[in-house]
């Protein structure tokens, strides 16, 4: 049985500031020391969020009580590079994110976000600048991402995004986590190894 197919989300948005966020500053190396990915939201972002001497909270975005609550991340040019780790996205889902438009983003990120569930889409710089603009402005803003229609509505704002065509596809037909795929499928995996005369 397929998950709920993934279709549009909606929520607000927080901008984030920057290109080439990495996967280090997504998640910093000294927080994956887990058995789980369970608690991991609360690290998201923390080495830009808190400051490493005094501790206390810096003025990045995610501690702006103005975008508290905010449920789509708007990211600049080549989100999530740096290392394959997992633990970035599964971060920013265990946050609360839902969805990040940026402009683009790095491949393997990419697929470590799909099979979470995570729609990615992206966009030119200017249609970018214009919705870090407008939620900066109005951060109780609802940005609507349509999955189907591949557009990004926010307000008078609407413009269109890109996806790959098997990410949308995966989402669409809520066949995104390849590890459900093979537990739904576990009675066609075992009688095609009984058919293998290698297989005992």
């Amino acid at each position: 049985m397929a998950i709920e197919p993934i279709t549009q989300v909606s929520g607000t948005a927080v901008p984030i500031p920057g290109a080439d966020i990495d996967t280090d500053r997504i998640i910093p190396a000294r927080f994956m020391k887990c058995v789980t990915f369970d608690g991991l939201g609360e690290y998201a972002f923390y080495d830009v969020r808190f400051d490493p001497v005094s501790g206390e909270k810096t003025e990045h975005p995610l501690n702006d009580e103005r975008f508290k609550g905010a449920s789509i991340l708007v990211a600049g040019i080549n989100f999530g590079c740096g290392s394959s780790r997992e633990h970035a996205p599964q971060s920013l889902t265990k946050y609360g994110f839902t969805a990040i438009i940026a402009e683009s983003f790095a491949e393997i990120f990419y697929g470590n976000s799909t099979t979470l569930g995570l729609p990615c889409v992206s966009s030119s710089q200017e249609n970018i600048d214009a919705l870090k603009a407008a939620c900066a402005a109005d951060p109780t803003l609802e940005v609507k991402i349509d999955i189907e229609a591949m557009t990004v509505t926010a307000g008078d704002l609407h413009f269109s995004v890109e996806m790959p065509d098997s990410a949308r596809h995966a989402l669409l037909s809520g066949k995104y986590d390849p590890i459900k795929e093979l537990m739904d499928n576990d009675a066609k995996i075992e009688a095609t190894a009984a058919s293998l005369s290698y297989v005992s």
